[in-house]
């Protein structure tokens, strides 16, 4: 919260908002806190979801920075997809190393699943 709180103060010291609206922003950060909440810390994910054609639901979210550190160690993606053949793995990394938000990937499979592949 310590971050925020300085962006807040930042924004306050040019001008951006009023000493009031930074009032308002720093208390919503504190009940965030206070309900157990982690704010918004502007950190990127990559989100797998998939729905199967028996009815499963598979979400995976993993951190991005999480994400481009195995695929630099390992030179893989940390998700394998089974039934994703369609889906160009190498686009998703390449979207990864750039850190293109939004969907990445979406595919119907020919059995019949759906996958989808977003940053955010």
């Amino acid at each position: 919260m310590k971050e925020e709180i300085k962006r807040i103060l930042k924004m306050v010291e040019e001008g951006k908002i009023t000493s009031d609206q930074a009032s308002e922003l720093i208390e919503a950060l504190k009940e965030k806190e206070g309900r157990g909440e982690q704010p918004n810390s502007g950190e990127k994910n990559l989100k797998v979801n998939v729905r199967t054609h028996k009815g499963k639901t598979i979400n995976v979210k993993l951190p991005l920075k999480f994400v481009k550190g195995i695929i630099k160690a390992t030179g893989k993606m940390p998700v394998h997809i089974n039934g994703g053949d369609e889906i160009d793995m190498k686009a998703v990394a390449d979207a990864i190393e750039n850190e293109i938000t939004g969907k990445i990937a979406e595919v119907n499979t020919n059995h019949g699943d759906y996958i989808e592949v977003v940053i955010e």
